[in-house]
C-alpha cells in the first residue's frame, strides 16, 4: 500500500532541521584534536592512549542502537527525536567544561584517570544527541528531498569540525592566549576553547529543536501505511531481533566500514604523537614545552584542513559519481584518504602537511555520506532510529579493535614511532577502497544513481 507524499520542505527548514550537527561536531572535532594532547598533559603514556580513546566506540556501540531504538517509540509534546537532542546537549556541554579541567579534581583521582572518565561522559552525550539527527532527516523529508538533507548535514559536520579544530590554533597565534602551562595543566588555549564548543553546541541543538516540527503518529502512519509507529515495548530482545534482519546493504558494507575506521582511529590518536616526535623533533614524554605545544596547535589546524575540504568535495561526489558510479567515486575518495596517511612518513616540513589534509577531507566527505546514502532505501521507516544506531556497529567495532591492539602495535612493532600507526591506518583505507568494489549496490542508470545519491539532476 502506497501512502501519502511527504511535503516537500523548504531549504531553511532542511537547514534548521540539521543546525545542532554544526555544535555537535564543533565539540567533537575539538575531542579529536585535542583529547591525546590533555591526556599526555595528564601523565599517560604514547602507547596508553588508544585504550583511552576506546570511550568513543565503546559508548556509541551501546548508547546509539538504544538511543535509536527508543527514539523510534518516544512520542510527547516535544516530538520524537528532539528530546534526545536536548539531554545529549546539556550533558555534552558540562563535560567539554570539565575535560581540560580535570587537573582541578586531582585531590579525588588521578587528573587522567578523571580525564578518561570525562572523556566517556562526553562520548556517551555526543552519542544521544548525534544519534537521532540522522533519523530525523528520513522522518521529515520525502525521499527525493533525504539526499538533500544529508548533504546539508555533511556541510555542517564540515564547517562545525573546521572552527573546532583550529579555535586553540587561533586563540594562540592570532588572540595572544596562552598556549604553554605548568606541567600537568591544560593551556588556556585549549581550555577557552572547549568552553566556546560548549556554548556553540548548546545554541546549535537548541536552534534545531525550537526552529524544526515532527510529524504526530498519526500523520506517520498516513506516510508509511503498513509500518504503523512504534509507541511502546520492546526492549534489548526487538534491538538484537533487528540487529539480526538487519538489511544486506549494511552487511556488504561491513569490512568497508571496519577498515575505514579503523585507519580513521589511527589518525585521530596517533597523529598528534607522531606529528611532534617524527616532524618537530620532540623528545618523548617531553609534553610541557612550546614546541610540543606547537606540535598540537599544528595538528588541530590541520584537522580543520581536512573538514574544510570535506565540506567543499561533498559538492564534487555528484560528477565523480556521474562519470563512474557510487562505489567508484567512494573507491577513489579512500585510496586519496589512505595515501595522504601514508605521505605523513615521508615528510619532514611541517608546513608540507596540509597537502596530506586534501586526500584525508576527500575520504572523510565520502565516508560521511556515501554510506547513508547506500542504505537510505533499504530501511524501514518505522525502524529509522534503530537502524541507524545499529549502522554504527560498523564504525564503533574497528575503532574498538584499534583501541585494544592498537597502543601494543606502536609499542611492541613500532618500536614507539607513533607515524607507523599512521602508515598502517592508511594501508587500511586503501583495502576498504578494494572492498567497496565489491559491494552489490543496487546500480542505476546513471541519472538515476545521480538524483538517489545526492539529490542532483
Amino acid at each position: 500500500m502506497k501512502g501519502m507524499a511527504k511535503p516537500r520542505l523548504s531549504a531553511a527548514r532542511i537547514w534548521n532541521m540539521s543546525m545542532g550537527f554544526f555544535g555537535i561536531q564543533f565539540g567533537f572535532a575539538l575531542q579529536n584534536g585535542n583529547a591525546s594532547r590533555i591526556l599526555q598533559t595528564y601523565g599517560a603514556e604514547v602507547e596508553h592512549l588508544s585504550l583511552f580513546w576506546l570511550a568513543a566506540p565503546l559508548t556509541g556501540m551501546i548508547v546509539q542502537p538504544i538511543i535509536g531504538h527508543y527514539s523510534d517509540r518516544t512520542w510527547n509534546k516535544l516530538g520524537r527525536r528532539r528530546p534526545y537532542f536536548l539531554v545529549g546537549a546539556i550533558a555534552t556541554a558540562l563535560a567539554l567544561m570539565l575535560l581540560p579541567n580535570s587537573s582541578l579534581l586531582a585531590a579525588m583521582l588521578p587528573p587522567v584517570l578523571i580525564g578518561a572518565g570525562m572523556l566517556t561522559l562526553m562520548d556517551a552525550s555526543i552519542n544521544v544527541a548525534m544519534e537521532p539527527f540522522r533519523a530525523l532527516v528520513a522522518d521529515n523529508l520525502p525521499d527525493e528531498q533525504r539526499s538533500q538533507g544529508f548533504s546539508a548535514q555533511t556541510f555542517l559536520i564540515g564547517a562545525g569540525a573546521v572552527l573546532g579544530s583550529s579555535l586553540p590554533y587561533l586563540l594562540a597565534e592570532y588572540m595572544g592566549v596562552s598556549k604553554t602551562a605548568a606541567p600537568g595543566v591544560v593551556p588556556d588555549n585549549v581550555i577557552y576553547s572547549f568552553y566556546v564548543g560548549a556554548l556553540v553546541l548548546l545554541t546549535t541543538i537548541l536552534w534545531s529543536i525550537f526552529t524544526s516540527s515532527e510529524y504526530s503518529p498519526e500523520e506517520f502512519a498516513k506516510f508509511n501505511p503498513g509500518q504503523a509507529a512504534e509507541q511502546h515495548g520492546g526492549g534489548l530482545k526487538t534491538i538484537l531481533k533487528d540487529f539480526s534482519n538487519m538489511p544486506s546493504a549494511m552487511k556488504q558494507l561491513g569490512l568497508v566500514q571496519f577498515c575505514s575506521w579503523f585507519a580513521l582511529f589511527s589518525m585521530w590518536v596517533f597523529t598528534t604523537p607522531a606529528v611532534a616526535h617524527h616532524i618537530y623533533k620532540v623528545m618523548p614524554g617531553d609534553t610541557s614545552s612550546a614546541l610540543f605545544a606547537d606540535a598540537g596547535n599544528k595538528v588541530g589546524f590541520l584537522f580543520s584542513i581536512y573538514s574544510a575540504v570535506s565540506a567543499v568535495y561533498a559538492l564534487v561526489l555528484p560528477a565523480i559519481a556521474r562519470k563512474t558510479s557510487r562505489r567508484a567515486a567512494h573507491a577513489i575518495s579512500l585510496t586519496a584518504g589512505g595515501l595522504s596517511l601514508i605521505s605523513f612518513y615521508f615528510i619532514q616540513n611541517p608546513d608540507l602537511l596540509i597537502w596530506p589534509m586534501i586526500g584525508i577531507g576527500m575520504a572523510w566527505g565520502s565516508i560521511l555520506s556515501t554510506p547513508y546514502a547506500i542504505l537510505s532505501g533499504v530501511i524501514p521507516s518505522h525502524k529509522t532510529g534503530v537502524y541507524m544506531g545499529i549502522f554504527n556497529f560498523f564504525i564503533t567495532f574497528p575503532q574498538i579493535v584499534n583501541g585494544i591492539f592498537g597502543g601494543l602495535i606502536v609499542k611492541h612493532l613500532f618500536q614507539g614511532e607513533a607515524v607507523f600507526a599512521l602508515v598502517m591506518g592508511g594501508a587500511f583505507m586503501i583495502i576498504a577502497a578494494i572492498a567497496v568494489m565489491y559491494v552489490k549496490d543496487r546500480e542505476k542508470t546513471a541519472a538515476e544513481q545521480l538524483v538517489s545519491t545526492y539529490g542532483v539532476a
